[in-house]
């Protein structure tokens, strides 16, 4: 792990945003490439991976962004809390503007969301787990744009820790994508190319995440909360909702605690 932090630590803040990012979306590769080994897999394990996810998501949204938010805020009291405050209510009106207006269905529905197009289905699966793959990239890339800017909150370390939290639960995400495809008749390499495409846009992210935090550096505090408050908008509104329509809701709520576990303590220890 040492080696991993002097290697970062080595490079330019912007390059290691975008290394960072890479690194997630080639675990989420990792996981699609499952379909080239199975055909299907048990809707216990499905449900499952998500509620890691899930856990992930929302242990990385505390301990990686908001309490750093907030450290770095100046003031006291409520004036400290502000910008968290306003970021997080942001960050998640944003993905909820997303929701209602980019085509997307989810896993386990039949009904697609937003604008009305003719797109096919395993089209719309894509674009909905890439709207939830953007706030990911953006809060590792605006934790990269804190180092940049020489925010002493920001570190490298917390940055790298993130990324690996993400990365863990991206390959579980990228089975869950390639599987139901697979599942539905796509061929191996359609479930594999779709699976994966859905988290390239977390580079995109992550770099300019970095980029505009490195140029206006008072909009960090608000950046992290605004990347917390969109992955907890996510976790809530579709990642949590797609493990209880089946039978199978304690497993995905014991992969819940599980993924928030293993986030808390990559963050706190290593972090």
């Amino acid at each position: 792990m040492e080696s991993i932090i002097t290697y970062f630590e080595n490079l330019d803040p912007i390059l290691g945003a975008l290394l960072a990012t890479t690194f997630t979306w080639l675990l989420t590769a990792l996981g699609a490439s499952f379909v080239f080994l199975f055909k299907e897999m048990r809707r216990a394990v499905l449900d499952g991976m998500l509620g890691f996810t899930g856990g992930v998501m929302v242990a990385a949204s505390f301990w990686s962004l908001l309490a750093p938010g907030i450290e770095m805020s100046k003031g006291e009291g409520f004036i400290k809390v502000i910008p968290a405050a306003v970021g997080f209510a942001l960050g998640a009106l944003f993905i909820f503007g997303l929701d209602k207006i980019l085509p997307h269905i989810h896993i386990n529905s039949k009904v697609s969301e937003g604008i009305k197009t003719p797109w096919h289905r395993s089209t719309l699966l894509v674009l909905a787990i890439t709207l939830h793959n953007i706030p990911e990239g953006l809060a590792v890339g605006v934790l990269f744009g804190g180092v940049a800017a020489g925010i002493p909150e920001a570190s490298i370390t917390g940055a790298v820790v993130l990324a690996m939290g993400i990365g863990i639960q991206n390959f579980p995400e990228g089975i869950a994508v390639a599987m139901p495809m697979r599942r539905q008749g796509v061929s191996r390499f359609k479930s594999f190319w779709y699976g994966q495409l859905s988290a390239i846009v977390e580079p995109i992210a992550g770099v300019l995440g970095a980029v505009a935090v490195t140029f206006f550096t008072p909009l960090l505090p608000y950046a992290l909360a605004f990347a917390a408050g969109a992955m907890i908008f996510v976790v809530v509104e579709e990642v949590i909702p797609e493990t209880q329509q089946d039978r199978y809701t304690d497993i995905a709520t014991l992969g819940f605690i599980g993924g928030f576990i293993v986030m808390m303590v990559l963050d706190v220890a290593l972090g």
